[in-house]
């Protein structure tokens, strides 16, 4: 009981502490003045503002996150993970981590720059030119040591005794004029911006000291109410930083010059009381403040990583995820915490690694706008903070985090992205057993092809679509002895239409049939998802074929159209299923809808002998739905090597007329069918066109051939074609425009 009591300790003020002390750390301290000297007073708060414009949106949507439901171990990586998957969970919280205790070492590197005044004197006294690691080393070993030994208790009590000094450092600051010598000139309304080419340069420059606004939310699993500390925590700080930096930047353009701005990055220390020695201290107290925070945060993400069992290894996740007994500190994770942190004190100089790691920041935040942006868009019951942010601004703030990110260092984005991508895949190869986003996708896809579906509807209503395209229904039961009709629908659906494919069960509804329905669709999904089906699958009940025809076509389109096709589909050997298309086709035929019926052979399809299409002088009414069908399948990549056949059979004497017709309607369409695959067929009466089909399309990959609804309860109308495989059977309830 001692252990779960201590595991949960904290409350909202080292969420605010760990925040403020990271927001108001060494970039302030040791580049501001820098900033303003460049780019004017104006040209700063346009960085901070657009800073803000990033890190506000991320602050509201951590928030808004942590309020809808618990936030364990891990902070920003457990929301992430939780939203978007472990997958890419794990591949920005990788980054993260990585950002987090690199961000250790180039805190502890600005903590050595406040012992200026040591290395002047070992300089100016004995010539010699110490370098930052006698500082900087030391200090990263002790503080690693206070971590491990005693653990976040201890540094959280720490935390409050340098964010004192840090704020006593700050109030010395804006009590302090400046020497009395010092000319600005400055004025409020008359300050153009130095130069405005730098200023994306200088916006690079002092970016990561708007980073730290979720430094506390990786305090998460230590807390007593994540759902009120890190709200409350992380908005206050960001909004205090913010206004403290506002001030800032007018102090600092009030009371020194341009030339002290520019070359004394201490220049704070000229401005305050007891500058000389508070000014540094208060670098010192921020920078270890903000070292604390982060070596405490990163070991967190770490674990929490561990027990994802991100890493490939179950031994190092194994080890990673361990806490210490007596308090369940993440001891293992803070060990190579310290180290990370410590190789990179002893390489000294981090500023490239910490633009780069800047990066990473920016894809957290991003990734947490756009996960509170697709919770208000998924609009999921199940989504119910008891903060609220606005889908505008989580928006927003993604779209500048990308934008920015680019703007700051393209190749570092570029490279940021390579990285991550690199990591994905790898993870997706070792995980292969947990792909695929969580249901805020879900959500998020479902609440658009809803409200599409409304507007296609409404549009529908409001004006008839001269364009044509296939919405087809197909209804099967014999889906596990033949592919022929779901590969037609699948072809159909490729490109240029939209198909539901309906495996039907032959019964009535019950607690059976329904289990029965799932496992076969279940069954038919693991089929079909080997071949990059397009195809919506689904099941139908029912105990006749009429029954369950007049069910299917009353179904709505999924495309947010109706459905305007309906296709049957018999074994051409077998062809007992034909009587019970031929009874139904009257109940379709009164839906105007455009009936195919696929004779499937179980010859195998030749796709490399292309398509035949049947036309006749007698069926001119299907003959450009034909067209249009043969040139749809063929976009499918199984027929990229196949070409179109046109045989148009007509009267002796309309021949060249026929043909010239043919090839100008080929041309006018631009069709990808070429003149010489357009045969025009004088009709003789001792030789009938089934003889003809036989004899011209025996090795075809698909026969495309029409019927007219009188004659389809005529003897042999869709019987004797024995020397050739698959066709395709076409009534067009209208007439197709070709334009």
């Amino acid at each position: 009981m001692a252990t779960t009591i201590n595991s949960k300790k904290f409350g909202t003020l080292p969420v605010f502490f760990t925040a403020i002390s990271t927001i108001l750390g060494a970039i302030l301290f040791l580049r501001f003045g820098y900033a303003v000297g460049t780019v004017g007073f104006w040209g700063v708060i346009g960085i901070v503002i657009l800073g803000h414009m990033v890190t506000i949106p991320t602050a509201l949507a951590i928030s808004e996150l942590a309020t809808n439901k618990r936030v364990e171990g891990g902070g920003e990586y457990f929301i992430i993970s939780r939203s978007f998957g472990l997958n890419i969970g794990a591949t920005i919280g990788i980054a993260l981590y990585l950002s987090q205790a690199i961000s250790v070492a180039f805190y502890i590197i600005a903590f050595t720059e406040s012992f200026q005044f040591f290395f002047d004197y070992v300089l100016s006294n004995y010539g010699f030119y110490l370098p930052r690691q006698a500082i900087s080393i030391p200090a990263i070993i002790i503080l690693g040591g206070v971590i491990l030994y005693k653990g976040a208790n201890l540094g959280v009590k720490a935390l409050y005794f340098v964010v004192a000094i840090l704020f006593i450092a700050i109030i010395m600051f804006f009590l302090g004029s400046g020497p009395e010598t010092t000319e600005t000139n400055f004025s409020l309304f008359d300050n153009a911006v130095f130069d405005s080419s730098n200023f994306f340069i200088v916006f690079a420059i002092i970016f990561p000291a708007f980073t730290g606004m979720t430094a506390g939310v990786g305090l998460s699993g230590d807390l007593k109410n994540p759902a009120k500390s890190i709200p409350l925590g992380t908005v206050l700080a960001t909004f205090s930083g913010m206004i403290i930096y506002f001030f800032i930047i007018y102090k600092l353009a009030t009371s020194a010059s341009i030339d002290d701005l520019l070359n004394n990055q201490l220049v704070m220390g000229d401005i305050a009381i007891q500058g000389k020695w508070i000014i540094p201290l208060g670098l010192a107290a921020s920078t270890i403040s903000s070292a604390l925070g982060s070596i405490m945060v990163a070991p967190r993400t770490l674990q929490a990583l561990a027990m994802d069992k991100a890493f490939p290894n179950k031994m190092a996740n194994h080890w990673l995820a361990k806490s210490r007994k007596k308090d369940e500190e993440p001891i293992n994770g803070s060990l190579i915490t310290f180290i990370i942190a410590l190789f990179f004190v002893i390489l000294g100089d981090v500023n490239t690694v910490a633009e780069v790691i800047s990066m990473f920041f920016m894809v957290t935040y991003g990734a947490l706008c756009l996960i509170s942006f697709l919770n208000h868009f998924g609009s999921s019951p199940a989504y119910r903070p008891s903060f609220k942010s606005r889908w505008y601004l989580s928006l927003i703030g993604f779209l500048i985090s990308i934008w920015v990110m680019f703007k700051i260092n393209t190749t570092y984005a570029i490279l940021a992205f390579a990285v991550m991508s690199g990591l994905y895949i790898f993870l997706n190869y070792y995980h292969k057993n947990r792909k695929g986003f969580e249901s805020i996708f879900s959500n998020a896809i479902f609440q658009l092809n809803r409200n599409l579906q409304v507007f296609l509807q409404r549009k529908t209503h409001k004006k008839v679509f001269s364009e044509w395209r296939p919405s087809a229904i197909c209804i099967s039961k014999s889906t596990f002895e033949r592919d022929k009709a779901l590969s037609l629908l699948n072809w159909i659906s490729y490109k240029y239409g939209f198909g539901t494919y309906l495996h039907r069960i032959e019964g009535y509804y019950s607690k059976a049939t329904h289990q029965q329905a799932e496992d076969e669709l279940f069954k038919i999904n693991k089929i079909i998802r080997k071949k990059d089906s397009h195809v919506y699958l689904d099941t139908i009940i029912s105990p006749s074929y009429t029954s369950a025809i007049a069910q299917a076509i009353q179904i709505p389109g999924i495309a947010g159209m109706e459905n305007n096709m309906v296709i049957f589909e018999y074994d051409k050997e077998k062809p007992e299923d034909l009587s019970h298309i031929v009874d139904n086709f009257a109940l379709v035929n009164a839906g105007k809808f455009d009936v195919l019926i696929i004779a499937s052979s179980r010859r195998e399809i030749k796709y490399e002998n292309g398509i035949h299409i049947w036309i006749s002088s007698t069926d001119s009414s299907n003959a450009n739905l034909m067209i249009l069908l043969g040139f749809i399948i063929s976009g499918h990549p199984d027929w990229k090597k196949a070409d179109i056949k046109i045989f148009d059979i007509c009267k002796p004497e309309l021949e060249e007329q026929t043909k010239k017709n043919m090839e100008e309607l080929v041309t006018s369409g631009r069709l990808p069918i070429t003149a010489s695959n357009i045969e025009v067929i004088p009709r003789d009466p001792e030789i009938h066109q089934k003889e003809l089909v036989n004899n011209k399309s025996y090795d075809a990959g698909l026969v495309i051939i029409g019927y007219r609804e009188e004659t389809i309860k005529k003897d042999k109308m869709f019987t004797d074609y024995d020397q050739v495989g698959t066709i395709l059977f076409v009534n067009a309830h209208s007439e197709k425009v070709i334009e």
